[in-house]
C-alpha cells in the first residue's frame, strides 16, 4: 500500500482519538491521571509560597528595613525632570519657524477673504470682468433669439 511522498516515523503511526474517547477522557495522548497530577502540583506550589512568605518575614531585620542594592543604577532623566521644571521650554529654531509660517499663512488667508491683498484684488477684478462678459453674452443671445423670432413671424 502506497504511503505517499513522506514516510512515517519508524517508532509508530499517529493514533487519533475518536470523539467518544475525548468525551470519556480516555484519550491516547493524555494520561488518565493528568488532572490529579496537575492538582497535586498546584497544591505543592501554594504550600511553598506560604512557607517562603513566612521565612522572608522572620529572617533578621530584613522585614523591618528595606535595603536597596547599591550596585543598582537608577536611570537618570535629568534633562526631562530637573531642567524643564525650572524654566519654560524654549522652542527650537525649526519649531519657531514652523509656528511663524503657520501664523503668516493664517493672516494671509484672513486678508485674502476680506479682499485686502493684491492677489485678492486681482481675483475680484477678474471675476467682475467675467460676470460682465457673461451678462453681455446672455443679452446678445436674447437679442438674437428675439430677432430670429421676428424674422419667422415676418415670413409667415
Amino acid at each position: 500500500m502506497g504511503r505517499g511522498k513522506f514516510k512515517g516515523k519508524p517508532t509508530g503511526r499517529r493514533q487519533f482519538s475518536t470523539p467518544e474517547e475525548i468525551l470519556a477522557g480516555t484519550s491516547a495522548n493524555r494520561p488518565r491521571t493528568f488532572k490529579k497530577e496537575e492538582a497535586e502540583v498546584t497544591e505543592a506550589e501554594r504550600l511553598d509560597e506560604e512557607g517562603s512568605e513566612q521565612e522572608s518575614k522572620s529572617k533578621g531585620t530584613r522585614g523591618l528595613i528595606e535595603i536597596e542594592n547599591p550596585n543598582f543604577a537608577k536611570p537618570k532623566n535629568s534633562k526631562a525632570l530637573d531642567n524643564d521644571l525650572e524654566r519654560t521650554t524654549e522652542l527650537s529654531r525649526r519649531e519657531r519657524e514652523e509656528i511663524e509660517k503657520q501664523r503668516a499663512h493664517e493672516r494671509f488667508m484672513r486678508l485674502q477673504e476680506q479682499g485686502k491683498t493684491e492677489q485678492a484684488r486681482k481675483d475680484l477684478e477678474r471675476l467682475a470682468l467675467i460676470r460682465r462678459q457673461r451678462a453681455e453674452a446672455a443679452k446678445k443671445r436674447k437679442e438674437e433669439k428675439a430677432a430670429k423670432e421676428m424674422k419667422k413671424e415676418a415670413h409667415n
